[in-house]
């Protein structure tokens, strides 16, 4: 019980009025609502590299931020998204937005892909 008084109306002892609720409904019931797929895109970015698949062809450099790099070590390209290194070679890099930052986009004259950014110094 409570302590103290309580105000309220003394002389209504009806219950209070009975919620309605909608009868339950199977979920089985229910009319089965598609999906659609959704693929994350980045704009000015194919959609095969916001996926995390690169078709090297398909890449633009950026208009600004590619610099020259030094390649440290030999890199034996794991598929053809990768760009084969050799040691003591240059290269143009450049990244993408969304792309892993373990990764760049390297170019050696028409050829393009993916180089691991450990094997690479990077300069001005």
């Amino acid at each position: 019980r409570f302590s103290g008084t309580f105000v309220g109306n003394a002389e209504s002892t009806s219950p209070p009025p009975a919620a309605t609720s909608p009868p339950a409904v199977a979920a089985a019931t229910l009319p089965a609502v598609p999906t659609i797929p959704v693929v994350p895109t980045i704009v000015g970015v194919p959609n095969s590299v916001a996926e995390g698949v690169l078709n090297p062809n398909e890449v633009k450099p950026p208009a600004s931020g590619t610099r020259k790099a030094r390649v440290l070590y030999d890199y034996e390209a794991a598929d053809s998204t990768e760009l084969a290194l050799l040691a003591d070679e240059m290269i143009t890099v450049y990244s993408l937005p969304g792309m892993d930052p373990d990764w760049l986009i390297g170019e050696r004259g028409n050829q393009k892909g993916k180089v691991p950014v450990t094997y690479l110094e990077l300069l001005s």
